[in-house]
């Protein structure tokens, strides 16, 4: 059993610590708060601490802050040989390029409707994709989109405060796309300095690809310390390839 009771907060009340969410033997571990609102202001706040928001159509507004947390270190990034190749392919290809926050609406949409393994429905429910738009729009939300002969094949979607980098969701309807959109994401990342991207949760796709779990404790850490560097210039250009083609 949970040790605390579920704390229900009001539109624009202020968070519990995140170490106050429930732990490994409780029902939902990483469970922080339930309630209060979508906004902007409030999901700044949120992911400010370290807490985002998870849940499914027909639940309340759920707040987590899992214990550990799962965070892919730009320099741990694992470019295993064959997509190496892929990727250098693309970056080759003049029919295919990198966009950033050209399509964002289409590719939170386009997340919201890939079908995953081992997942009924979704978590990105109209409430979370009208509030992520309302980010976007505010400047706190962007798009990375991979585009081939002109149409959208694949993205993602995360949320940066400064050079704190929280990753949400991917799609794509072509082989390795997703991988390439986040492979363009650290590119872009490691040329402008920043260290880490959250993945939130623990997945074995993850794991694969070079992320590994820290304490709450250094995620806050490392969270409070990039938020207040300055922004992402939040444009690509193919010479960033290089930031990853040239790893061993």
């Amino acid at each position: 059993m949970a040790e605390n009771p579920l704390p229900w907060l009001a539109p624009q009340a202020p968070f519990p610590s995140a170490h106050a969410a429930w732990d490994a033997q409780s029902p939902a571990p990483g469970l922080l708060a339930a309630g209060g609102a979508l906004d902007v202001e409030t999901l700044k706040n949120a992911y400010g601490q370290g807490i985002f928001p998870w849940f499914s159509e027909g639940q309340p507004i759920l707040w987590w802050s899992p214990e550990p947390r799962m965070v892919l270190k730009v320099d741990d990034f694992i470019l295993h040989r064959s997509f190496k190749k892929s990727l250098f392919r693309f970056s080759q290809d003049s029919d295919s390029e990198i966009r950033i926050d050209t399509a964002f609406e289409e590719v939170i949409g386009s997340c919201a409707h890939a079908i995953r393994n081992q997942q009924s429905g979704t978590w990105i429910v109209p409430a979370m994709v009208q509030a992520y738009i309302e980010m976007h729009q505010r400047g706190y939300a962007h798009s990375i989109e991979v585009w081939k002969n002109k149409k959208l094949v694949a993205g993602l979607y995360c949320i940066a405060l400064g050079k704190a980098v929280f990753g949400e969701s991917m799609f794509t309807t072509v082989p390795n796309g997703s991988k390439i959109a986040l492979a363009a994401l650290l590119a872009l990342c490691k040329q402008q300095g920043v260290k880490w991207i959250d993945c939130q949760q623990n997945t074995v796709h993850l794991a694969s690809l070079g992320a590994a779990p820290i304490s709450r404790a250094e995620f806050l850490n490392s969270v409070n310390d990039a938020k207040a560097l300055p922004s992402l210039d939040w444009r690509f250009t193919p010479l960033y390839w290089n930031q990853i083609l040239s790893s061993p």
